[in-house]
């Protein structure tokens, strides 16, 4: 699976040299391109990814009022954000959460086991931060690094951390501190129209909007 990577011209030659040529292969483009001897599994759809380069007072500039307005009240909340590697544990509270949250709302999310993996082979390239409340945890973000861009993974916030804008906190120091360590950009995912709420926090906080390229089956037979 090459998750957002453009494929090269000599795929099929690299793909061979790397004794891959007769696996299936998932291609996710990051922007619409041609994928000749491919099978289409998803149409297109649009992300939200947030620009990191501008100086953090532009970047805060560029938000919405609404949103920066819920983000000074976040920021004057007393709460208090901590950051640190996400531990390979699958039952680990941010994880039982969502899974408890997909099933409720019925949305596919990825295995506990899953996330747990990525944490234990590439524990630096993961990221968890939490607001806290007194010694609470009220709300949660967890975010995979990858070269120079970074994607938001899953959150979860309680009625008191949605009621105290915890999110808005958490994103906007999360994106400044990617910043800090080098990251160009932040992938907050797809834009879908049945979750309006969503769609507008993303959009709100300064992302714009990113065709993607759909995602594809690329096998030989199929070649």
């Amino acid at each position: 699976m090459l998750p957002r990577a453009r494929p090269p011209p000599d795929l099929a030659e690299q793909l061979r040299a790397a004794g891959l040529h007769t696996v299936p292969l998932i291609l996710s483009p990051p922007t619409p391109c041609a994928m000749p001897h491919a099978m289409r599994l998803r149409r297109p759809q649009s992300c939200a990814v947030l620009d990191l380069t501008p100086p953090q007072d532009a970047r805060r500039a560029a938000l919405n009022g609404k949103w920066r307005n819920q983000l000074r009240r976040a920021e004057g909340a007393g709460l208090r954000v901590h950051h640190a590697s996400f531990p390979p544990d699958p039952n680990h509270p941010l994880l039982m959460a969502e899974a408890a949250q997909a099933r409720t709302r019925r949305y596919a999310a990825w295995p506990p086991n899953l996330t747990a993996a990525f944490a234990r082979v590439a524990p630096t390239q993961t990221r968890l931060f939490t607001a806290r409340l007194g010694r609470r945890p009220i709300a949660h973000m967890l975010f995979l690094r990858h070269g120079r861009g970074a994607t938001y993974h899953i959150g979860h916030s309680c009625r008191e951390g949605r009621a105290l804008h915890a999110h808005n906190l958490l994103l906007w120091q999360a994106g400044n501190w990617l910043a800090e360590v080098g990251h160009s950009h932040l992938d907050l995912g797809p834009l879908h129209p049945r979750t309006q709420g969503l769609t507008r926090f993303k959009l709100r906080s300064g992302a714009q909007v990113q065709p993607t390229g759909g995602s594809w089956l690329y096998w030989r037979p199929f070649g």
